[in-house]
């Protein structure tokens, strides 16, 4: 008897930058399917998915402030980024078939939904993929906070986090191959470390609604399913 997954809904962040695979810009259509083939896979394991997805892999809008531009402008730039990611995912999974929502946190009505809580959660108890897309609609909060923000609202188990790397390190281990890894953390651990994984407004977000966070490699061919049967290398932070 197989086993059952251990938790029943999810929101998976991935990275913009995750999205590039190899490429230095953009998106590459491999990585994107294998993405989409490991949701599709939890999906059928019986668990509820919603996800965010970043937009760093078209445009920053921190970068672009650095270069000059308003900041508001900038970052009204990388959700609509968001949303060119989000089409994209939605495309890969219902070519696989999975059904899958997009609901943008800015109304687009000719391209997706506008974001729904009710509406979302109806979704998702039907089987359906939503993804999350234009951050929260607003400047100067991130995609990892949208995500903290959306896992809360859908009453989620989890907030996964696909990241380049297998969990959470002291140091980069793409720089330092010494670098400890943790298997556990608690949310203070997090932030008195200063460990660069997700920004602190979304870290207390989750810590204040008691959401465990998982990092994971979601380069790594199957880790999403891995980690929901409790399998292969990630970090779980939460509260002791």
């Amino acid at each position: 008897m197989s086993r059952p997954p251990i938790y029943k809904r999810v929101l998976l962040k991935v990275s913009g930058e995750a999205l590039m695979g190899k490429r230095d810009y953009g998106l590459d259509i491999g990585t994107l399917r294998v993405i989409a083939d490991d949701v599709g896979a939890v999906v059928r394991l019986g668990v509820e998915v919603c996800l965010v997805l970043g937009g760093g892999n078209i445009f920053r809008g921190v970068a672009g402030a650095s270069s000059g531009m308003d900041r508001t402008q900038a970052d009204g730039m990388g959700m609509l980024a968001t949303v060119m990611n989000a089409l994209a995912m939605q495309n890969a999974l219902e070519k696989i078939g999975v059904q899958t929502r997009v609901q943008s946190a800015i109304p687009m009505a000719s391209l997706c939904e506008p974001f729904i809580r009710r509406r979302a959660m109806r979704h998702m108890e039907k089987g359906r993929v939503v993804i999350f897309a234009a951050g929260t609609g607003n400047p100067f909060f991130t995609t990892d906070t949208a995500a903290a923000l959306r896992a809360a609202e859908m009453g989620c188990d989890a907030l996964l986090k696909g990241t380049q790397v297998d969990g959470v390190y002291a140091a980069d281990p793409r720089k330092n191959p010494n670098a400890e890894r943790y298997e556990t953390l608690t949310y203070l651990e997090m932030l008195s470390r200063d460990l660069a994984v997700m920004d602190a407004a979304a870290i207390s977000l989750a810590r204040e609604n008691k959401l465990p966070i998982v990092v994971f490699n979601i380069h790594e061919p199957g880790a999403f399913t891995a980690v929901m049967l409790g399998d292969g290398k990630f970090t779980t932070v939460v509260d002791p």
